[in-house]
Formats: structure tokens, sequence, C-alpha cells
């Protein structure tokens, strides 16, 4: 089994709670780092520098939010090519399409169900994310 590591930001509690929850429930080695906002994130991807497997990415956060920490990953030599998952309670065709421009690789709207949330973790941990290539069409995963 592979060793993945997953970041996760979110501004609400109870959402990293529940992911949490949801990471634990999967019997795959998983670490798991949380952190309450977009700063917390970028500080910890650049200080010391951490290279996840992919990171999972709330947009609507006080201070920074989703998408200033996209741009700042993305605007980053040493750090551009992270796999980000957008995970959003959104899902809004504007905003879904401002996130693939901005160069996030996919985009889910956050489940209801604790299956659904396992479901979209396993989807990220299973893609290759240095061979996968966002188009508009495998853009947006549904649970």
């Amino acid at each position: 089994m592979a060793d993945y590591t997953i970041l996760y930001t979110d501004d609400d509690e109870d959402d990293i709670s529940i992911f949490t929850d949801a990471v634990d429930s999967i019997p795959r080695e998983i670490k798991l780092q949380t952190y309450s906002g977009g700063d917390k994130l970028l500080s910890a991807i650049f200080n010391p520098p951490s290279t996840p497997y992919v990171v999972f990415l709330d947009l609507n956060m006080p201070g920074k939010n989703g998408f200033d920490v996209l741009e700042e990953l993305r605007n980053s030599d040493y750090k551009k090519d992270i796999p980000v998952v957008i995970y959003s309670t959104s899902s809004e065709p504007g905003i879904i399409e401002k996130c693939r421009a901005l160069g996030a690789n996919a985009f889910i709207t956050k489940p209801i169900l604790m299956s659904d949330i396992i479901k979209s973790i396993e989807l990220a941990i299973q893609i290759e994310w240095d061979k996968f290539i966002p188009t508009k069409s495998n853009f947006v995963f549904k649970f």
C-alpha cells in the first residue's frame, strides 16, 4: 500500500472533523494534515517545504480564501505542481470555471453522505495527478 499525505483546509471545524473521520475509515495509509485557513495551509506547504499527494481546498474562508491560496500555489516556482482539489459547498458554474482557469486539478462539491465523502477522498488518492489533465469534461466530480 502506498503512503499518501493529504492536506485539507477549511474554516469550518465540523467539516474538518467529518473529513478526518472519513479519512480514518479508509483502509490505506493516509497522513492527514488539517488547517483552519489559507494562511496556515500556505505556511505549512512553504515552511518547511511540504509535498503532499493532494490538497483539498475549501473556497470560502476568511483571510486568504481558496482562490487566493490556489493563485499563490500556482504562481510559485517551487510548489506550482501540487495537485489541488477544490472542495466546496458551491456548484456554481462560474466558480467552477474560475477554479479551473486558476489551475485547480479537480472540483468536488462537498458531499452530504459520509459514504460519498469517503468516495471523494478515495478517488483523489487513486488519480495519478502527474498524468491527469483537467478538462471541462473531467474537472468536476459529483457524488
